[in-house]
């Protein structure tokens, strides 16, 4: 990132990542988001919602999409717009059942499930979180609103 870019363009900035399904490499995709969120300006608190987001979406290609084939990549896209920052997370899987993924992990009935926590991190980190199921694969996107210009946050 060109720390000598200080305005957002009318065409946005795009940031494409591709690593192979490894737990392992997942640090290394969380630092890049954390070096954007800091050219961004997002404060501490916002970055770490991004980050967890992002890890957790991560995560789910690696182990879910591509049952930790390393074989398989899994390409990340930041996208940066005036108003917002999104993240598309895409595997080769096959996808899911949304409907069958638990809404509220924090609730009794559901409190030991051992899957679903994930996708309530993120919707409870993100401003939107949607998924998107094609022949190629899996695409998970996160959205996060931008401060208005002047204020970090």
């Amino acid at each position: 990132m060109n720390r000598h870019m200080t305005d957002t363009p009318a065409t946005p900035h795009v940031i494409t990542v591709r690593m192979p399904s490894r737990l392992d490499m997942l640090g290394e995709l969380d630092h890049v988001g954390q070096r954007l969120c800091e050219w961004l300006m997002f404060d501490v608190e916002t970055s770490m919602k991004i980050s967890m987001s992002l890890i957790e979406a991560g995560t789910n290609a690696i182990q879910h999409g591509h049952h930790r084939d390393a074989s398989k990549p899994v390409d990340t896209t930041f996208t940066v717009f005036p108003d917002r920052l999104e993240i598309s997370v895409h595997d080769q899987g096959t996808g899911f059942k949304l409907d069958e993924v638990n809404g509220n992990v924090t609730s009794p009935d559901h409190i030991l499930d051992p899957r679903g926590r994930g996708i309530f991190i993120m919707r409870e980190c993100m401003d939107s979180v949607r998924f998107e199921f094609s022949p190629s694969g899996t695409y998970c996107l996160l959205t996060k609103r931008r401060p208005p210009r002047g204020e970090a946050g």
